[in-house]
């Protein structure tokens, strides 16, 4: 964890990633930890990863691609997001979406070295028939401001 200078409402940044270290993220959210809202989707991509995801429309998501090659992005359903796998050690980290304005996230917060800070309880959230466009609304609204860089090696 380190200060965050640049973004004044920001609380600390958490850092972390996928197992082998080919994904890292840093994030920077809003609120403390223990006060950041959590949530179970109950589709089955999110089951079965065992995802718990949180997102701050006032925050701050940084994605590295450490080994690029190792980046999947995965669509599924209605096809509106990439969820960002890592293809050696299969860690689901986060799920990106394209906007106008810039790209916007969901950080599966397990990734994250001190993810035992976020002790919200979860909301178990059931996206099933919402309509693509609704869905990108939503996630427009609500996903985290979010940087994707990637290394050069």
């Amino acid at each position: 964890m380190s200060e965050q200078a640049d973004n004044e409402q920001a609380v600390a940044v958490y850092e972390g990633g996928c197992h082998c270290g080919a994904i890292r993220v840093q994030f920077a959210p809003s609120v403390a930890p223990e006060g950041l809202p959590l949530r179970m989707c109950a589709c089955s991509f999110c089951r079965r990863h065992g995802a718990t995801t949180a997102t701050d429309r006032d925050g701050r998501l940084h994605i590295t691609l450490v080994k690029v090659e190792e980046a999947v992005r995965y669509r599924f359903g209605a096809r509106t997001a990439d969820f960002l796998l890592c293809g050696t050690c299969g860690v689901y980290v986060a799920a990106v979406m394209s906007t106008e304005a810039g790209a916007v996230s969901t950080l599966n917060v397990n990734v994250l070295d001190q993810h035992e800070l976020f002790t919200a309880e979860p909301e178990h959230v059931v996206y099933e028939g919402e309509t693509p466009h609704a869905r990108r609304l939503r996630r427009a609204e609500r996903w985290t401001i979010t940087t994707v860089d990637v290394v050069k090696s």
